[in-house]
């Protein structure tokens, strides 16, 4: 199953670099690009709001570079009921934004997921993990550079980390990768959940710069690649 993965970044890694440093009020580029819609933000706001009455919902936490990205991604999955934007894997108690983005805290941007495993499985949300981002850069994804942007599975138990084990084996032993996967396996520590405007960012802001030239690319990779896991 992982043999299928193919890593091909569609960066501006100029753009992206000055794009995500720039206030976020400012970033309106819609005369420049024009981007892919996610799913809309009521959508996901009923999703969130269902997934609290679910039972049976199982916990997956998972590091890709930036969290917009990999919530944007993983809120179109099948089976995916809930995403939430946070930090983990740090020594500071309730980190700020500011603070992870000083690399002083030790945390990653992170998302945690809450997952129907009758719907779909720990490994199918490894797959799509391995195949949106670059798993052989350490601290790094393009020109989002440092400790919080590192490639990270947090497992909530010995199934996930035996399945996330054996996923990076596989993949390092295929030759996917022209680099060995430095991804950490980690147990999940305490998630923190980051600031209200955060969560949801690409639903809320597909034509800001960063999203145009970096979120929408991915969520459009992820449509065509996994056209079967895509939610209705």
């Amino acid at each position: 199953m992982y043999l299928r993965i193919i890593i091909s970044t569609i960066m501006l890694l100029d753009m992206q670099a000055l794009i995500k440093k720039i206030s976020f009020a400012a970033l309106t580029l819609t005369s420049l690009v024009s981007c892919g819609q996610g799913q809309s933000a009521s959508k996901i706001e009923k999703m969130e709001n269902n997934a609290k009455k679910m039972t049976g919902l199982e916990t997956a936490t998972f590091g890709t570079g930036c969290f917009w990205c990999t919530e944007a991604v993983y809120q179109e999955m099948k089976g995916v009921e809930s995403v939430v934007s946070g930090y983990a894997g740090g020594h500071v108690p309730n980190p700020t934004y500011e603070q992870v983005c000083a690399k002083t805290t030790g945390h990653a941007e992170c998302v945690e997921l809450k997952y129907d495993p009758k719907v779909v499985s720990y490994a199918e949300l490894l797959e799509v993990f391995f195949r949106v981002h670059d798993p052989t850069t350490k601290d790094r994804q393009g020109n989002d550079i440092g400790p919080q942007y590192r490639s990270v599975i947090f497992y909530h138990n010995e199934a996930q980390k035996n399945l996330a084990e054996k996923a990076i084996k596989e993949l390092n032993a295929s030759g996917a990768y022209a680099k060995p996967i430095v991804t950490e396996v980690a147990q999940a520590p305490t998630f923190y959940k980051a600031e209200a405007y955060h969560q949801n960012y690409f639903a809320n802001n597909p034509d800001q710069g960063y999203c145009a030239f970096v979120v929408a690319p991915k969520v459009d990779k992820f449509r065509k690649v996994f056209k079967e896991k895509l939610k209705p």
